[in-house]
């Protein structure tokens, strides 16, 4: 991997000990214990262990760096100018229906700009990531938007409207005019990944009300 980044590498790091556990946990989901924060939106004992993980291994390297995640919420919350921002779990409802299509989430600011950051897809072994000034990868290879010109010949993501969404109609809407003008539309269920495949060519657009 180019991991040229110290940053880059403490990201490595979590993610890699956290997907060792992700990946045990998605093989015996049936034993997870789930809960319910909302309207179709669920958090399970592995979002937290793989949180956790991911925690520690950040306050290791930098027990004074700030910490922004989906279930903890603010760490060393007066630090703004260095500051790690996690997702556990991205596209945690795959994940509890047994869908091999999640990821690992982290990004690195410093003074309110994103400097570097991973997306690690755990079941495929894809390791996405980029480092400000220094490109963007795909496990060791250089990775590139799609060519394509005419939005008729686009395959475009979108993560569609969630359950407590009060636009569900206008999204739905949207939805229709949007496929009626591109080649397709998919909705796969991981924003992380969406944004990732649409990085490197695999979709050509995402689009997210």
């Amino acid at each position: 991997m180019r991991l040229n980044s110290p940053k880059l590498n403490i990201i490595y790091k979590a993610c890699m000990k956290s997907a060792k556990s992700l990946i045990r946990d998605f093989g015996e989901i049936e034993k997870l214990q789930v809960s319910s924060k909302g309207p179709g939106d669920f958090v399970s004992s592995a979002d937290k262990r793989t949180e956790k993980i991911i925690i520690d291994e950040l306050l290791k390297a930098h027990p004074d760096y700030g910490i922004l995640s989906e279930e903890a919420g603010e760490i060393n919350k007066n630090n703004k100018d260095n500051r790690w921002i996690i997702d556990p779990i991205d596209g945690t409802t795959n994940f509890l229906n047994g869908i091999p299509h999640f990821a690992i989430s982290i990004g690195y600011e410093e003074d309110n700009e994103i400097k570097c950051g991973i997306i690690f897809d755990p079941i495929k072994n894809e390791l996405f990531f980029a480092d400000k000034g220094n490109g963007a990868f795909l496990n060791n290879s250089r990775i590139r938007v799609s060519k394509k010109k005419k939005i008729k010949d686009a395959l475009i993501v979108t993560g569609g409207p969630k359950q407590i969404s009060k636009n569900k109609d206008k999204i739905f809407s949207e939805y229709i005019n949007v496929s009626k003008n591109v080649s397709n539309v998919r909705k796969f269920g991981s924003a992380a990944l969406d944004m990732a495949y649409v990085a490197c060519g695999r979709f050509d657009g995402y689009w997210q009300r």
